[in-house]
């Protein structure tokens, strides 16, 4: 796969401004090219995949590469999220790394139980979270080999 068929959106789920501030300062700072998209709860998650509501017009247009979500959020939870979204046949094959201030062993073990990839506690600090973010790049945009995000021929830049 070319370095620009790579270029899948990285879709972050929180409900804190400053952390979703802090993700793409730390993105901009690694250098990390991939297009970010920010929504605010699992609801809207849900409805962003799905395309409905508010997010009709993504209809046919490319699904995230990878969904970073937060497990803490208003309305529907990253857990319930994570449930409803790992259930759909459509979605399952989307990975989703938790990315949350919880260390609780409970919500480490269900959050790989539902399906998540990976378990991220959020670090305090830029400079560890940057670390992260470079970790998350060379990992899982460099490395690994994600399902091509339209559910078409992944090696048609046209596609993107």
């Amino acid at each position: 796969m070319s370095d620009e068929n790579r270029l899948f959106t990285i879709l972050m789920v929180d409900d804190d401004p400053d952390d979703r501030l802090l993700f793409k300062e730390a993105c901009e700072e690694v250098r990390l090219r991939n297009p970010l998209d920010f929504l605010e709860n699992g609801e809207q998650l849900v409805d962003y995949l799905k395309r409905r509501g508010a997010y009709e017009d993504l209809a046919g247009s490319p699904f995230p590469g990878i969904i970073l979500l937060d497990l803490n959020m208003p309305l529907k939870d990253g857990r319930e999220a994570l449930e409803e979204i790992k259930a759909d046949a459509e979605l399952r094959h989307i990975p989703i790394i938790v990315l949350t201030t919880s260390k609780d062993e409970d919500d480490i073990l269900s959050s790989y139980g539902l399906g998540a990839s990976s378990y991220i506690v959020k670090p305090i600090s830029l400079d560890r979270l940057m670390r992260v973010v470079n970790s998350i790049g060379e990992y899982w945009v460099q490395i690994v080999e994600v399902p091509s995000t339209d559910g078409e021929n992944a090696d048609d830049p046209d596609d993107l």
